[in-house]
């Protein structure tokens, strides 16, 4: 069992403890906009009358305490207003029908000693965890629209269910800033069985970790748009993963022992209607299985680049065929090997010539030994829980002043609780609210932060709204440079009204690359939710109509790491301005401007981005400049819907000192919607590497005509590029979406749409620009 384990080195912290600090400390959370005031963030199933003792029914209990209140479930379309955190000490809970979380409830066993749900013999329903209800014949919530949800620390078993009998351990559809992380499931090992651990079959993105499957038929049957899974664990599977559909999906870390097939990527084995985009794989291992990865693959494959695959750092031990092919043909050998790299697809070599289409060994970037741990696999932590950690070592920032209750000015009290708990070398509990600052918020060396179910730091007033002299909201150190080590877990930090000149995260601290700061399920969301005064009655979208509402200038930048940062792991991070309103009842598109994504010019990096996504700035969604040591692990991004109506010269000025893009070079003589949001520009730099890639723009003026290979991929001209002198820079499974050429090296086309067509998206699996 792969238990996610993160004990602090300091001293002063370790305790001797009963049960984790989550279910000890006082909880104080306020929810500003639910709809009465005395709502509970904070609910403990056994508070509901759960007993945890592996005898006693507990199904109701834990459901009334996901209900209690009456949050977003079935019928409401989404909502921030009813956060709740269900709390699960350890036990194990008998339940004989399904466990349904609403919508922005997370679900969180005891990390020190997990819980266990536990199915009884008769258990009714899709899902001993179904987290989006089939009440009618969709789906309760539309599964592009569910987001910030989390599932962690739990023990799912389907064993007292007879084999023969259809089971699933979790129903998972869903989209951005989710995660499931520390989870087992345990399932029957015999002949006949037909249980399934994980079930996916929509969405449009997220993030697992930390999971272990024992027995079943399949450990993860899974569809969705993108997604990034890192250490999968699948012992005595008969299928370890089966892929029904993508667009693109990145791998790593999997381990997977004793199972009939690994992964399952033919997609009905039928090569001319084949479902799979592109599967990256990398730093895996297969052992005492037969076949790692089955494909439909083939030179003829229809669409022509459908069924992609590309494969990194792969061991293998007694695995007869590492890649079969249609009618049982082996496209790889196995046996107990390591595979350096291997691909199929598309192929695009540095002087842009191309594509080749074939099966084989891959001249593969070389890895930057600043981005690797031991064993030469890229460097990844597992979010820290702090396991060891006893509840007097957790400071509360509203026990410390701060009120949360979005109206407050709570800068000074924020800014005291996250001082005091980095000098006395403690952390910091955020309760759930909305913090409202009007200066920026300092988070200094040493301190470690987690959030209650996504509480919102949320900058207002003047100081964040001059656009020629941009102010961070939260930064993380002093001093562009200063040294040191943060971690950063579980919040969001947003804007107020107008704040054309607020910076979400300035990232100033310089980190030892042996022990680099981190943030996992840190994700900066602008507009569209109540208290931001950014939602449909402030902002609504206004087709065909160019002109710019001054009030909804909403950001000058996302997340910027300067120059002399050094040292950060970013993972599941979602920089967000909203496209609609979650907190309308019909999610009613509206139209906000925010400048510039997720910015990097670290001058050596390294920096690691393990299932990030930047969507619907202006100028780019990402862009990297004179950098180094740079590790993306399938990133996305949308342009916005609104362009080019106006385009992206409107409404913010380029800024030469942020080297932000004019259009006038890149885009003279070209036709077309080509002064549109970049998805990824590249500049000067090097060791850049992309492990997975979906780079959309779906709209044009609000309009999806212009998004289908029969339209002509309109939206727009470009979406990626790489400029200037540049070396090490790699791009694998690269897909996009509206646009017309995929990746230029200079402003000239080195792929288009049209010949690298996929399932829906277009795909370059291979593109080693130096």
């Amino acid at each position: 069992m792969r238990f996610a384990s993160a004990v602090l080195a300091a001293a002063s912290l370790v305790a001797t403890v009963s049960g984790h600090w989550l279910g000890e400390v006082k909880h104080q959370g306020v929810a500003p906009f639910a709809p009465s005031a005395d709502w509970k963030v904070f609910r403990s199933v056994k508070d509901y009358g759960a007993v945890g003792d592996g005898v006693t029914d507990d199904t109701a209990a834990i459901n009334a305490a996901i209900n209690d209140g009456n949050p977003c479930n079935k019928g409401c379309v989404s909502t921030t207003e009813t956060p709740a955190l269900i709390y699960f000490p350890s036990g194990t809970y008998l339940i004989s029908s399904p466990v349904n979380p609403a919508y922005f409830t997370q679900l969180i066993g005891d990390a020190s000693s997990p819980p266990t749900l536990k199915a009884t013999s008769d258990f009714k329903g899709f899902g001993l965890i179904d987290a989006d209800p089939y009440y009618t014949e969709v789906l309760n919530w539309k599964s592009q629209n569910v987001f910030f949800r989390q599932v962690r620390n739990f023990i799912i078993d389907t064993t007292n269910i007879a084999p023969g009998t259809a089971a699933t351990g979790m129903h998972w559809p869903t989209s951005q800033a989710t995660s499931l992380q520390n989870i087992v499931f345990n399932m029957p090992k015999t002949d006949d069985v037909v249980h399934v651990g994980l079930f996916m079959e929509e969405g449009s993105g997220g993030f697992l970790t930390d999971l272990t499957f024992n027995g079943g038929a399949t450990g993860a049957s899974m569809g969705n748009q993108q997604f990034t899974m890192r250490n999968l664990e699948f012992n005595n599977c008969k299928t370890a993963i089966i892929q029904l559909w993508d667009w693109g999906w990145t791998y790593a870390g999997l381990s997977i022992n004793n199972c009939k097939v690994g992964i399952d990527m033919s997609a009905g084995g039928d090569a001319n209607a084949l479902n799979v985009g592109s599967i990256t794989l990398l730093d895996s291992t297969f052992k005492d299985t037969g076949v790692a990865i089955l494909t439909a693959w083939s030179t003829s494959t229809s669409p022509v680049t459908a069924g992609s695959l590309v494969i990194e750092n792969v061991e293998l031990s007694n695995v007869p065929v590492a890649v079969q092919g249609p009618g049982s043909s082996t496209l790889l050998e196995g046996g107990s090997i390591t595979i350096a790299a291997w691909g199929n697809g598309h192929k695009y070599a540095a002087d842009g010539s191309g594509p080749d289409n074939s099966a084989g060994p891959l001249d593969a970037p070389s890895r930057p030994a600043a981005l690797l741990a031991d064993g030469g696999r890229y460097y990844t932590r597992s979010k820290p829980q702090y396991e060891d950690v006893a509840a007097s070592s957790i400071i509360s920032a509203r026990s410390e002043g701060a009120k949360g209750d979005a109206k407050t000015d709570d800068t000074k009290a924020l800014q005291a609780a996250i001082d005091k708990a980095a000098s006395a070398g403690q952390i910091l509990f955020i309760d759930y609210g909305l913090y409202l600052v009007t200066d920026t918020i300092v988070i200094p060396p040493g301190a470690k932060i987690v959030g209650e179910t996504f509480p919102v730091i949320l900058s207002s007033g003047d100081a964040f709204n001059d656009v020629n002299n941009p102010k961070a909201i939260v930064q993380v150190g002093a001093t562009a440079g200063q040294t040191g080590q943060v971690e950063l877990s579980d919040f969001i930090v947003s804007t107020k009204g107008t704040q054309a000149g607020a910076v979400a995260i300035r990232w100033n601290l310089a980190s030892d690359s042996g022990k680099p700061s981190g943030l996992w399920d840190v994700h900066v969301r602008i507009g569209g939710f109540s208290g931001t005064e950014q939602q449909v009655g402030q902002c609504p979208k206004t087709p065909g109509n160019p002109a710019v509402n001054e009030k909804c200038l909403v950001a000058y930048l996302g997340v910027h790491v300067v120059k002399e940062a050094a040292g950060v792991y970013f993972e599941n991070t979602w920089i967000w301005t909203a496209d609609h309103d979650i907190d309308d009842e019909s999610n009613t598109q509206i139209t906000l401007y925010a400048g510039r994504g997720f910015y990097v010019e670290s001058t050596n990096g390294p920096l690691w981005l393990w299932g990030t996504g930047s969507e619907h700035f202006v100028l780019y969604q990402y862009q990297f400049a004179n950098t180094k040591n740079i590790f993306m692990g399938q990133i996305q991004t949308e342009t916005p819907y609104y362009q080019p109506t106006p385009n992206a010269l409107v409404p913010f000025t380029p800024n030469t000192s942020l080297n932000d893009p004019d259009f006038s070079a890149s885009c003279a003589g070209v036709d077309g919607n080509c002064a549109a949001a970049w998805g990824l520009r590249i500049l000067d730099s090097s060791d850049v590497l992309v492990y997975g890639g979906g780079l959309y723009s779906f709209f044009s003026d609000y309009s999806t005509s212009c998004s289908t290979f029969d339209a002509g991929q309109t939206c727009q001209q470009r979406i990626a590029s790489i400029e200037g002198s540049v070396s090490n820079v790699g791009l694998y499974n690269l897909n996009t979406i509206g646009t017309i050429e995929m990746i230029n090296r200079d402003g000239k086309k080195v792929a288009g749409f049209k010949e690298n067509e996929n399932t829906f998206a277009s795909n370059v699996a291979v593109y080693k620009a130096a």
